[in-house]
């Protein structure tokens, strides 16, 4: 009898909880959801199992730490990747969801957008601009520790971004919602041939890779995806407006880099000892420039085919 009763009152209290759970989460600020953040793992993640991205490592450790330890942000923490594809963009925007939420990606506080996917008709912009604000807007009042995901931002339609804009500044707290305790990361491939370039100068001077700088690249990038009509931040107030907390290279990646991913994958599937296939996989990429053939011009998104192929 005692079991039935225990059963009984987790079924009728339990749903009970969860709606005044849902409803404290959306009025209080202290109400962190699903948000369980480890940054320490987060850092060993990055260090560990992203090759070739010092900046990017230094970057989004150091701010994803400062914003998680400031209790009350003056503005959400807004960061924009931008790199070659197979660099480890998407990488590292996972690794933020997997360690910040305690059902990781799958969270329903992380959201991921596509241009492609979600905004496919560009006569649509002002339509999808409401959508979107409304989305964020609702998702934000729900829980205030949201992450918001926008993938090949190069693909997005002009103008639309800019709808976030109230959303990216040191906003007020409105109807209780704290808008600033949110996420936004920003994936594009625009900027690359800047990036490329810097990497390819130092390394045609002979110097290491892991001496560029932040302050080499940042302005190039920022002058670059304001003005390219493909960059989805075009003529953007938000660029304007310097709401973007950091742009963060990826830098292409050299074969060594190559090696490091295959073999990591290779491991991952019980075949660490496999060196003929690394060296296969690594040198069956295309690398470039022409002359000198520094860096695949993939970066290590073709990797795990290349494995199918000589495994």
């Amino acid at each position: 009898m005692l079991a039935i009763l225990s059963v009984l009152f987790l079924f009728f209290i339990n749903p009970v909880y969860c709606v005044f759970q849902k409803l404290y989460c959306t009025i209080s600020e202290s109400c962190e959801c699903d948000f369980k953040p480890n940054i320490k793992d987060l850092e060993w993640d990055l260090y560990k199992n992203v090759y070739g991205q010092h900046l990017a490592q230094d970057i989004v450790s150091e701010e994803v730490a400062s914003f998680l330890n400031n209790k009350s942000p003056e503005r959400p923490l807004v960061l924009s990747f931008h790199g070659s594809s197979g660099t480890g963009k998407t990488l590292v925007s996972s690794m933020l969801g997997n360690h910040l939420y305690g059902s990781a990606m799958s969270s329903p506080f992380v959201h991921q957008f596509v241009p492609t996917l979600h905004f496919p008709l560009p006569e649509r912009v002002d339509e999808y601009r409401e959508e979107l604000k409304s989305w964020v807007r609702e998702n934000l009042t729900e829980c205030a520790r949201s992450v918001f995901i926008f993938d090949e931002m190069e693909r997005m339609p002009p103008g639309l971004i800019d709808v976030l804009e109230p959303f990216l500044g040191p906003s007020h707290v409105v109807f209780r919602t704290n808008y600033r305790k949110a996420i936004y990361i920003f994936i594009s491939s625009t900027g690359e041939d800047v990036i490329n370039k810097v990497t390819l100068d130092y390394r045609q001077m002979g110097r290491d890779r892991e001496e560029i700088r932040l302050v080499d690249l940042q302005d190039a990038i920022a002058q670059k995806v304001y003005n390219s009509s493909t960059s989805g931040f075009f003529r953007s107030s938000i660029i304007q407006q310097k709401l973007i907390t950091r742009f963060v290279p990826f830098l292409p990646l050299s074969r060594r880099h190559v090696e490091r991913c295959a073999r990591t994958q290779l491991c991952q599937r019980g075949c660490c000892s496999c060196g003929n296939v690394v060296e296969a996989v690594s040198g069956d990429m295309t690398y470039a420039p022409v002359e000198g053939h520094y860096f695949s011009t993939t970066g290590c998104k073709a990797v795990s085919a290349k494995i199918n192929l000589f495994l």
